[in-house]
C-alpha cells in the first residue's frame, strides 16, 4: 500500500480584498485602535486587552492573519497538525521590559507607523513596523 502525504497552507484572505480593505477601512481604524489599546494599557485593569489589541493590529490594518494555519492531508483526509510559534523570552523579563519601555515606546511606534502608512509611499514601511509592533510593545516573538 501507498501512502501519500500532503501539508498545504490555508488560504486566507484574497491580496485584492486586502488591499480594498485597507483603504475602505484599515487606514483609519488602526488609527483609532492604536489609540484605545494604548488608552487601555495605561489603566491596570485594561491592560491585558490593550497588549492583545496591539499583538493585532496587523490584522485591522490589512486583514493578515496572526498566523499562518498548515492543513496536512493523509491519503486525502484531513489530519490536524499543530503549529507552534517560537519560542518567547520569560515572561518575567518582557513584564519588565513593558513596564519601563514598551507601554510608552509602542504608542510612539504605532502612531508613526499610522502616520507613514497613510502616505502611498511609506505603506510598506508602514506595514513593517505595524507588523513588528507585538515585539516593540512585549518583546514578542512573532
Amino acid at each position: 500500500m501507498s501512502h501519500t502525504s500532503k501539508v498545504v497552507r490555508e488560504p486566507g484572505v484574497p491580496l485584492l480584498l486586502r488591499i480594498l480593505y485597507f483603504f475602505l477601512f484599515g487606514w483609519w481604524a488602526t488609527g483609532i485602535w492604536i489609540n484605545v489599546a494604548w488608552l487601555l494599557n495605561a489603566t491596570i485593569i485594561g491592560l491585558p486587552l490593550g497588549v492583545w489589541m496591539l499583538h493585532r493590529v496587523p490584522q485591522v490594518l490589512t486583514l493578515r492573519p496572526s498566523r499562518q494555519v498548515l492543513v496536512a492531508y493523509d491519503r486525502g483526509e484531513k489530519v490536524n497538525i499543530q503549529v507552534q510559534g517560537l519560542p518567547q523570552r520569560p515572561w518575567l523579563v518582557r513584564l519588565i521590559y513593558f513596564i519601563l519601555i514598551g507601554w510608552w515606546l509602542s504608542w510612539l511606534w504605532a502612531n508613526a507607523a499610522w502616520i507613514i502608512s497613510v502616505t502611498v509611499i511609506g505603506l510598506p514601511l508602514g506595514i513593517w513596523m505595524f507588523n513588528r509592533l507585538p515585539g516593540i510593545t512585549t518583546l514578542m516573538r512573532t
